[in-house]
Parts: C-alpha cells; structure tokens; sequence
C-alpha cells in the first residue's frame, strides 16, 4: 500500500484518532513549506523515495540545509533547520513520541528550547499489517463522530 497524504497512518490505515493525529498533518505542512515540495506527487527518481523519505535521508546524512526552498534565502538557515527538526519530531512514526500541539507551539516559539532527537518517520512503503493495532491502541480512540448539517438562521 502506498500513502502519501496528510493523514496520521494509523488514521488514514485504521481509523483510529488521537490528539496527536493533527500533530501528523502539521509536520507535512512544515515540511512542505521548508523545501517548497508537495507531500502528494513528490518523487525522487534517484533515490525512489517520497518527501518523508527525502526529508529524513537528509536529515541522517546532515545534509538538511540542501533541502530548503532556495526562494527562503532571507531566512535564518538555523531558523530552516529547526523547523525540518520540528517536522521530523510531528510525523515520527510512533504516535506516543510525538509532541503535542502546544509542545510544538513552544518549540516554535522558543529557541532556547531544546529538541528531542526525532525517530524515523513512517515511510510510505509502509504495508498496513506492519502498524499493529496493538501498538497504537494504546493512546487512540476510534473515530465514530457524526457530521452535523448546519442551517443558518
């Protein structure tokens, strides 16, 4: 199964929610935004991967500062390079090590504050039988909200 959307994976694959699963979508948005590539139809043909896989790839080699939008020159390159690391901790693959919205506010909001060392990512090769259900029920809830007709006054 292939997924590159904006969708936490165990939502998207199970329909379990979390607090958390908007942490997810936020950390693809930043992504998106510091290397000025889509999540959806990013491809790298030389290394046959999609933008989480790129991100992180670079993130490992060090060579993170390479994948920022050139058209973000008049940005602090340390400024770029926390917000890659802040994206990294939003869509790591284990629902329980990502930070919560707010931690991520104060991340943003403070650059004395210091970082945990981000886990990989769930990379979209990923096959739904290798997100357990035991592993993620832990901090998940199913979904079963309703959608609501609104009718103005």
């Amino acid at each position: 199964m292939h997924y590159s959307g904006y969708m936490a994976p165990e939502y998207a694959f199970h329909g379990f929610f979390s607090v958390k699963s908007d942490v997810y979508s936020f950390g693809i948005l930043v992504l998106e935004i510091i290397t000025g590539r889509k999540n959806s139809g990013f491809h790298n043909e030389e290394y046959t991967e999609d933008l989480l896989s790129f991100v992180w790839r670079n993130w490992r080699e060090n060579t993170a500062i390479s994948i920022i939008d050139p058209t973000l020159t008049t940005a602090s390159r340390t400024d770029m390079i926390r917000c890659i690391h802040i994206g990294l901790l939003c869509v790591q693959d284990s629902v329980e090590d990502r930070p919560t919205m707010s931690s991520v506010v104060l991340m943003l909001s403070s650059r004395s504050l210091s970082l945990s060392v981000p886990s990989h990512p769930p990379f979209v090769s990923v096959t739904t039988s290798e997100y357990s259900k035991e592993r993620i029920l832990g901090s998940l809830s199913k979904n079963e909200d309703s959608v609501t007709s609104l009718n103005p006054r």
